[in-house]
């Protein structure tokens, strides 16, 4: 093991092996989930869509910042479906679904555009600018690992603790 550390050396990733993107290496993070149900709800208020296109609307809507997976629509499709309150007809070999009577009154009674919570949840700009400091500092803190000696070491990684420290300070200011 580097003197400095794990995750840090000539192939070592940054910060406790994970590099700058986090846990899943996903570039610039991932973005908080909205309420598929609601936002579902919401857009068939609107008109009668596909699936797809409802991942496309939603999509559209948050500026990319959300773009709900399949995997999470199509399910939540047939739930709706089972519960009454949409159907569902084939259309060119492709389901175009729309609001029940029932269906229609539960989406009244939602929220209007809950797509819009799921944007504003995470300021990306603020993300991504937040995403950039840690790689300038993965990248300082790098050079002063590897090419530092004992004391310049000793050094940043009192800088880090020091750093983490004043970060949950932060957090614990009176508002």
């Amino acid at each position: 093991m580097p003197p400095f550390g794990p995750g840090f050396g000539p192939r070592g990733r940054g910060f406790g092996g994970h590099g700058v993107r986090g846990h899943g290496g996903r570039r610039g993070g991932r973005a908080r989930r909205g309420d598929v149900r609601a936002s579902l709800l919401a857009l068939l208020r609107e008109r009668p869509m596909h699936g797809y296109e409802m991942i496309t609307e939603i999509g559209e809507r948050t500026g990319g910042v959300w773009r709900p997976s399949p995997g999470s629509v199509y399910p939540t499709l047939q739930l709706l479906e089972e519960e009454g309150l949409i159907k569902a007809n084939e259309e060119s070999g492709k389901k175009l679904f729309e609001l029940t009577e029932q269906g229609r009154a539960e989406a009244e009674q939602g929220p209007e555009s809950p797509w819009d919570e799921a944007g504003r949840r995470d300021d990306w700009e603020a993300v991504q600018e937040v995403g950039a400091a840690l790689a300038a500092v993965d990248h300082a803190v790098r050079q002063v690992m590897m090419t530092g000696t004992e004391e310049q070491r000793a050094k940043g990684l009192a800088v880090l603790a020091e750093t983490k420290k004043k970060l949950y300070l932060i957090l614990a200011e009176e508002a």
